[in-house]
């Protein structure tokens, strides 16, 4: 029985999962680093440990000290968020091995859908489609070269491991290729532990939309619709919404009902992300799992009413799902901004010392934030300082009320991307809803270079 949750995370997060913990009753302990002793979360939680120095390989990511932390504080359950050990297999597997209850799915799924080419490999076993690229890893510049030729170029050269955009770049030539090849390889074997490449023909004018699943121990799964995420730039999502504006009832039953068939297949538990690669011919092809909880969640509770953080939390427990895929539905249109402090143009982070915080508020308005006024933004971490949710009874009623939130939205001393995300809104694309992977290199950049 889930008592006591660790939250093994920081920053709008680590807050989420305490406030939906206090609705169940259930007691918090928080964990911060040297950097985050004033951030709002440590506050909310019932108890709070230092965890070490800011840099993340010292603090977050040091499981050994967690799970010290957890025992000490004799909790049932350690819920790791996103980002950090979320996708750890082996902190799952520790968490295991000490008696503690890792909130997500099992250390084995986490390991196979961690590693994108074995994540391919067992969605085509599982009868989802996914991009044409190369079955295994790239050993070298020149294999990758020769493997070009079979798959044609644009080329989107990935990193196996790891996520956010690290380890990705689009090339257009061998000559591309044969550049990049080194300098991702070597970068992912820094941030990632491995250096393993692989590659998939990058689709033109693709949507990037997912499904948001959650599923239990006794072989329930179920999906919660999709979500569009395609607005990004580094290869990172900005700007999120539910439904999409794009695909077809027949289309997203397809893509929901492969989703689950995925999740079974795979025994998976607990909630999960499938991202898909949608074409102009609305064909699907599978892109990554996420086998976690996704910054972007809150525009599928908004417009189904299920908190999903209680259900992941549930499932832990040991409890069955509860509802079926009948009793789920779509209700109204919700838009997610990630509020960054960052540079509009160059997208640079830009820390520093918040001396504004001002948040808008409203009955459509729901809030995600991770600091406030007099507030030190430090460079140890994601750039990511808030999200700004609102949801309407159609999509133009949601962007009519996001323009009037961004507009409220005050915060000095620092620069944010609060003056792109108005841009972006307002373009004609965005209210046509015409909002593919290459939305900002075609509408937004621009809107700011032609001056």
């Amino acid at each position: 029985m889930i008592n006591k949750i660790l939250i093994a995370n920081r920053g709008e997060i680590a807050a989420r999962v305490i406030r939906t913990c206090k609705k169940m009753n259930i007691l918090t302990v928080a964990i911060y680093s040297e950097a985050d002793q004033k951030a709002p979360y440590v506050a909310m939680a019932d108890e709070s440990y230092l965890i070490g120095p800011p840099r993340v390989n010292e603090s977050y990511l040091n499981a050994e000290k967690i799970i010290s932390v957890a025992k000490e504080a004799k909790v049932d359950a350690i819920h790791p968020g996103y980002g950090f050990l979320s996708e750890s297999d082996q902190f799952a597997a520790a968490c295991e091995a000490e008696g503690l209850i890792f909130i997500g799915p099992s250390g084995e799924v986490i390991r196979q859908m961690g590693s994108k080419i074995a994540a391919r490999k067992a969605m085509e076993e599982a009868g989802v489609p996914v991009v044409p690229g190369t079955d295994g890893a790239v050993a070298s510049a020149e294999e990758a070269v020769k493997a070009a030729l079979n798959i044609g170029y644009p080329i989107m050269l990935k990193a196996s491991s790891g996520g956010g955009g690290i380890g990705m770049q689009v090339v257009h030539s061998d000559e591309d290729l044969t550049k990049a090849f080194e300098s991702n390889s070597k970068r992912a074997l820094t941030f990632f532990g491995d250096g393993s490449m692989f590659m998939e023909k990058k689709l033109d004018d693709a949507r990037h939309i997912e499904i948001q699943l959650l599923a239990d121990n006794d072989g329930n799964a179920v999906h919660l619709f999709e979500r569009e995420c395609s607005i990004q730039r580094r290869n990172q999502k900005v700007i999120e919404e539910a439904p999409s504006t794009f695909i077809s009832d027949n289309t997203r039953k397809a893509m929901g009902e492969a989703a689950v068939n995925a999740a079974k297949a795979l025994g998976y538990t607990s909630a999960g992300t499938i991202e898909f690669l949608v074409d102009k011919d609305e064909k699907f092809y599978f892109l990554e799992m996420n086998t976690r909880i996704q910054v972007e969640h809150p525009v599928t509770e908004e417009i189904t009413g299920l908190d999903i953080v209680e259900a992941q939390i549930q499932v832990a427990n040991g409890e069955k799902l509860k509802v079926e895929q009948d009793e789920i539905s779509i209700n109204g249109h919700a838009i997610e901004v990630r509020i960054y402090a960052e540079d509009p143009v160059t997208f640079f982070p830009s820390p520093g010392h918040i001396t504004t915080f001002d948040i808008p508020v409203g009955e459509s308005i729901r809030n995600e934030t991770a600091v406030t006024s007099d507030y030190d933004v430090t460079p140890f971490y994601d750039p990511m300082i808030g999200k700004l949710i609102v949801k309407g009874a159609n999509r133009d009623e949601a962007i009519s009320s996001l323009n009037d939130a961004l507009l409220q939205y005050k915060i000095e001393g620092i620069k944010t991307n609060l003056p792109m995300l108005l841009k972006v809104i307002n373009t004609d694309a965005f209210k046509k809803g015409n909002t593919t992977t290459g939305f900002v290199q075609e509408h937004y950049l621009p809107l700011i270079n032609t001056k």
